[in-house]
């Protein structure tokens, strides 16, 4: 594939993420016990953003984080890699909130300053709504691209960059932006082919 980027629009419903993860599936190699030895497709697709999930701490209502899978490879050896300090410049292009991460719990807490009686204070653990908490899934997972196109050596096995509809809950200005900045990013000279596909007109 001689292309450095690839655009679909198709509407929900019509299987964008079934060949997002047919596409990933095709650039597998494995061994003879079904091992896999070898992959050259970095994606973001749902089972991408299913890798987070909220505890809301329902007993106290005090403690809401969102978990991480830890069990996923995606998270693999990001801690030696500082992702905090690279996730964080990405992410307040969009919002004004923070965070932090605890990879040996596998945890992210929010926290947001605001005014309380008049005095600017910092409010942890707070919960996000849902088109923040995917800008932040969006950020961590375009900070790891972007690894891949600076051929960080841990990335080196990426060729593809698959990108599946990653705008769900965003208002429209938010979508704007991450399209522009997805086009930045596509328009830079990289060794890697990125395909985006979405059913959402504006983004496309």
């Amino acid at each position: 594939m001689d292309k450095k980027y690839i655009l679909l629009f198709a509407h929900n419903g019509t299987g964008k993420t079934r060949l997002s993860m047919d596409f990933r599936k095709a650039g597998k190699k494995y061994d003879a016990d079904g091992n896999v030895t070898d992959r050259d497709t970095l994606y973001f697709n749902a089972f991408t953003e299913d890798l987070f999930s909220w505890d809301n701490d329902l007993l106290s209502d005090a403690q809401r984080v969102l978990r991480i899978n830890k069990n996923s490879k995606f998270f693999d050896g990001l801690q030696e890699l500082e992702m905090d300090n690279k996730i964080r410049p990405l992410l307040h292009q969009y919002a004004d909130f923070n965070f932090k991460i605890n990879y040996e719990d596998g945890l992210v807490i929010f926290e947001r300053q605001e005014l309380v009686e008049g005095t600017a204070q910092i409010i942890d653990h707070i919960k996000v709504s849902r088109g923040e908490e995917n800008l932040f899934i969006w950020c961590f997972f375009l900070a790891v691209a972007q690894l891949a196109i600076d051929k960080q050596e841990r990335y080196n096995w990426v060729k593809y960059i698959y990108v599946d509809d990653p705008i769900s809950s965003l208002d429209e200005n938010n979508v704007i932006a991450l399209a522009c900045n997805l086009a930045n990013m596509v328009n830079k000279d990289s060794h890697i082919t990125m395909v985006i596909s979405t059913h959402h007109s504006l983004f496309f």
